[in-house]
């Protein structure tokens, strides 16, 4: 489905996101998927305020550049959550809590008590999020505010969801997936200046397998080269010399460094691959930017891409090496346009943001909706207050 033809919202929402950082990309994938969101959202005539607890670690490397959506405001603690938003909270038609928030347990009893709308938790961690409850370690969640939730959300679909219902007592456990901004992401005119690049900040359980099928055949094929890019890479690692390493691209320069791989690599982390069905927000950026995508394997994977048709699956190092010197360049390209046009058809931010509103609508609860004759409206954004905050 084309996403101008997505239908119209069913209705107009005021909604709250709370989420890690929306402000800052830096070492955190959530960020690109609340941007993406939270436009698509404010483009289908909803009403998006955002609240971000201020840390320094997001303030000194904030880079929202575009804030023409919605609304982004910084809290400092729980304590100003609640002195200064405690209104917003509780009028909204739906609040979103989302994995990691610091303080995240208190902040969910918060919301949960005093939100009259749908209460969601959004949970883009979610085989890291069930590891954690089942030690009795999770600091942004606990087993029983799970059933405290109208709505869970999963970044993770499959089996987990069925656990979360089953085991956790999920109300309505429902896959929302990652998405892309089919306008952030599109191909871009570039030197190919890397035969494989990967993008990605540093985990040590995706490490491995990052040698595997990037640093080997990097080894084996001198003549080729490669780059990976993203923070935290300890500075012990050893890369070889035909690997170039990129501390930080920014989201908007995604697009740039997509086009200038022949293939780009996606690898997952060792939870995700364990529970399954967890696509990675770089494959769908990856194909709307129109640069064949080169993956390790995961349970359900199937169910986002035809292996062969629309990515190539690797198990080693071989299987990357004979994809990059024997592939044409027209099945390379055939390839590429074969998962950008199924990515665009199927996993934008605007197909996200209609499934969300389907979501709401099948569990919407008329005694647990906001007063509508409250007309009152969000406050607007003042883009001072964050450089401020930045100080």
């Amino acid at each position: 489905m084309n996403p101008q033809a997505l239908p119209a919202a069913p209705r107009h929402l005021r909604i709250v996101i709370l989420g890690l950082s929306i402000t800052s990309s830096w070492g955190n994938g959530h960020a690109t998927t609340y941007r993406s969101l939270m436009r698509a959202l404010c483009r289908r005539g909803h009403e998006v305020l955002f609240l971000e607890c201020d840390k320094p670690w997001y303030r000194k490397h904030r880079d929202l550049r575009d804030a023409s959506f919605g609304n982004v405001r910084l809290y400092e603690n729980v304590g100003q959550l609640r002195r200064r938003w405690l209104g917003e909270l509780r009028d909204a038609d739906l609040v979103i809590l989302g994995s990691y928030v610091p303080n995240g347990i208190a902040v969910a009893e918060l919301v949960c008590k005093v939100a009259r709308g749908i209460v969601a938790f959004y949970d883009i961690d979610t085989p890291v999020t069930l590891a954690a409850l089942a030690a009795g370690q999770c600091d942004y969640l606990n087993t029983a505010l799970v059933p405290a939730f109208d709505l869970y959300l999963s970044f993770t679909g499959g089996p987990a969801l069925r656990l979360l219902e089953r085991r956790y007592g999920a109300r309505a456990a429902r896959a929302l997936y990652c998405s892309v901004d089919s306008d952030e992401h599109r191909p871009v005119a570039a030197e190919a200046r890397w035969a494989l690049g990967y993008l990605g900040t540093y985990s040590a359980d995706r490490q491995p397998i990052l040698d595997r099928l990037l640093c080997e055949p990097a080894r084996s094929w001198p003549a080729g080269r490669f780059a990976v890019a993203g923070p935290l890479y300890p500075a012990e690692l050893a890369w070889p010399q035909n690997v170039e390493r990129i501390e930080h691209v920014g989201p908007d320069r995604h697009g740039w460094f997509y086009g200038c791989q022949r293939f780009t690599l996606n690898v997952t982390r060792a939870d995700m691959i364990r529970m399954g069905y967890s696509p990675s927000v770089r494959l769908f950026e990856a194909a709307a930017s129109g640069v064949p995508i080169i993956s390790d394997w995961w349970p359900g994977l199937t169910t986002i891409f035809t292996p062969g048709r629309e990515i190539l699956i690797a198990r080693d190092g071989d299987d990357v090496l004979r994809y990059l010197r024997e592939m044409s360049e027209t099945e390379r390209m055939e390839l590429a346009e074969r998962a950008r046009r199924h990515v665009l058809a199927n996993h934008t931010a605007a197909h996200r943001a209609a499934l969300l509103e389907r979501y709401i609508e099948e569990i919407a609860a008329p005694a647990r909706r906001r007063n509508h004759s409250d007309t009152g409206a969000f406050p607007s954004r003042e883009p001072a207050e964050l450089a401020a905050a930045s100080k």
